[in-house]
């Protein structure tokens, strides 16, 4: 593991961990986030409810708040709290295991480089694509990489499951995460990069490592998660953090990717239930009434589904 250098040591950096359904999950990342040393400033953990951080109400050096349920709302709040006190703000998954060097590489590259205003790290292993990994067995594959050098590159955007930002330019210009991203908040990552990459450098840091686990429970069903991959792209072309070029790239990769799954029956993934809600996009797009916010309206009659006997039989 690198060392952090004198400059890094100089910056005081916080961890803020978004979480909403997955107290288990939660619980497990903060605490070994905690046994991690050289450990942040502050851990800063935002939840819906105090139910969905059970075991960390009374864990000295967690500071545990309550905001308004949706990714976005609650890193909203989570800046709000780290305020000016801190330099670096990393936000986290709860299901992101960073490497033991994760942190202390981090805070070099702010520290050796005050033009970089956002970065993210290299996911070694990314159990969203398939069917989800454990918390042990990202331990092994955390072991068992390869050391790799601290490479500083541009990237375009950081990937939201490790997210590290300069406070700084985020409190002078007033920059905040899209509340209008409802929920799961798809492309919350792009959107907050280039807006803030108005100000500086947005990279990535090869030797900053982690592995994503790709939890399953607590995430949004397929339906409202495909209507999501055609309006959000649409809502952030309209503000001009996304390019008509990469709009559209990525709703044609989303729909493609659906289709597929739906034809080879798809278990890892609600893949029909995410086409249908690309085609309703799609449709009220066509109608001029395509929004993000739209999936708050879908909430009551996907939970309806989920709780409805036939639907249960079919996802066990």
């Amino acid at each position: 593991m690198m060392a952090p250098t004198p400059q890094a040591a100089k910056l005081k950096v916080a961890v803020g961990i978004a979480s909403a359904g997955r107290p288990a999950t939660l619980l497990e990342t903060v605490t070994y986030i905690e046994g991690l040393q050289p450990h942040p400033e502050r851990i800063i953990v935002c939840v819906p409810n105090l139910d969905d951080a059970a075991g960390l109400a009374n864990r000295k050096g967690v500071e545990l708040m309550a905001g308004p349920r949706g990714l976005t709302c609650q890193r909203n709040r989570i800046i709000e709290a780290a305020g000016a006190d801190m330099d670096v703000l990393i936000f986290l998954d709860d299901d992101f295991i960073p490497a033991p060097g994760y942190i202390p590489r981090i805070a070099a590259v702010f520290a050796d480089n005050p033009d970089v205003v956002i970065a993210t790290g290299d996911v070694l292993a990314d159990g969203i694509l398939g069917k989800g990994l454990t918390q042990s067995e990202a331990m092994h594959v955390i072991k068992t990489a390869s050391e790799r050098d601290e490479q500083v590159t541009e990237v375009y955007n950081a990937y939201g499951c490790n997210m590290a930002v300069r406070l700084a330019p985020i409190l002078s210009h007033g920059l905040a995460f899209d509340e209008e991203l409802p929920l799961y908040g798809w492309l919350e990552d792009v959107d907050f990069s280039r807006s803030i990459a108005r100000y500086g450098r947005s990279v990535r840091i090869s030797g900053a490592c982690g592995v994503h686990l790709g939890v399953k429970s607590g995430r949004q069903p397929g339906k409202r998660l495909g209507y999501s991959q055609v309006a959000n792209p649409v809502h952030l072309l309209r503000k001009g953090t996304m390019s008509l070029t990469r709009a559209l790239a990525q709703i044609g990769r989303n729909i493609l990717a659906n289709a597929c799954g739906t034809l080879l029956n798809d278990r890892a993934v609600d893949r029909r239930g995410r086409l249908n809600g690309n085609f309703l996009a799609l449709s009220d797009l066509l109608m001029g009434r395509a929004s993000p916010m739209r999936i708050l309206e879908l909430s009551q009659s996907s939970n309806r589904e989920m709780s409805s006997p036939s639907i249960a039989a079919k996802r066990r």
